[in-house]
């Protein structure tokens, strides 16, 4: 998934083209930004989130946004990995990151349309109970985690270090066999090289149903405040584009519900606003 410290989010403030009509005194299209398609910069193979296919919860939310916009959606794709925000948003080439990390850095954010939560995966019927990273049946436990993460610090915390198998948060290989590191850790898991994994619940849920194998994915709800385990995940602008951030906002409030069926479609696990509980169905 995307590392944790980067997931977060974009916004607007109701642009009168909807109905793809220009109605001449009243626009007002921000600097930059197109008013006939909806340029978004996605990663092309990094389910669930997005894929070339124009696949993933993050495409899907996309088309909901262009939707009410009544203009298309237009792809620009680039690896996630270091420069992707400066490479696409920040040369002008799309208008619109559909998951950034609230408060991430060189971008501005709209309101967050969703806060999730780092989760434990293990094979169903292993390590039975467990909801915590401090339980005592972790011990030893060869636990699959993206080095650099939030959780590897809480597992050092909790002596879980000699055991961990951290993996590279990029994979540069092209022959690899996993589109994504996450899913290698799913994959690992399945196989038994590894006893569980940590991994940032919106990608967790959908890789461990793709897997093949019954897993268990258990948000991590009881772990500290610092590091964080959960995030509020909002989309990304760039900075000093107000109107487009507003009407971003505007349309995320009007199309919540659509949205969030769409995040549970992908098994993403949704937090309430404040409070470290599993959003009920339809609470919004």
């Amino acid at each position: 998934m995307r590392r944790a410290r980067t997931h977060a989010a974009v916004a607007i403030a109701l642009l009168p083209l909807l109905a793809g009509v220009r109605d001449a005194a009243a626009q007002n299209v921000p600097d930059l930004v197109t008013a006939d398609v909806l340029r978004v910069c996605g990663d092309p193979g990094n389910m669930p989130f997005s894929e070339r296919k124009e696949d993933g919860f993050e495409y899907r939310i996309a088309a909901i946004i262009a939707d009410e916009l009544k203009i298309k959606v237009r792809y620009y794709w680039l690896t996630q990995g270091p420069g992707f925000v400066r490479n696409t948003l920040g040369t002008g080439l799309c208008d619109l990151i559909v998951g950034s990390a609230l408060g991430s850095e060189g971008v501005q954010n709209t309101n967050p349309y969703y806060r999730s939560v780092y989760t434990l995966i293990v094979k169903q019927g292993d390590l039975a109970g467990v909801t915590g990273l401090d339980d005592p049946k972790l011990k030893g436990k060869r636990i699959g985690v993206i080095a650099g993460t939030p959780p590897v610090n809480r597992m050092g915390d909790l002596g879980l270090i000699s055991s961990m198998k951290a993996y590279a948060p990029y994979q540069l290989d092209p022959a690899r066999k996993n589109q994504t590191v996450g899913a290698e850790i799913v994959s690992d898991l399945a196989a038994g090289q590894i006893d569980a994994a940590v991994l940032w619940g919106p990608s967790a849920g959908w890789l461990a149903k793709q897997s093949g194998t019954a897993m268990d994915v258990i948000p991590l709800l009881k772990e500290p405040d610092r590091p964080p385990m959960s995030y509020r995940i909002a989309m990304a602008v760039r900075i000093g584009e107000n109107d487009w951030k507003r009407s971003l906002n505007t349309i995320l409030r009007k199309r919540r519900s659509d949205i969030e069926a769409v995040l549970r479609d992908f098994d993403v696990p949704l937090l309430e606003e404040e409070e470290n509980k599993l959003l009920a169905p339809n609470a919004h």
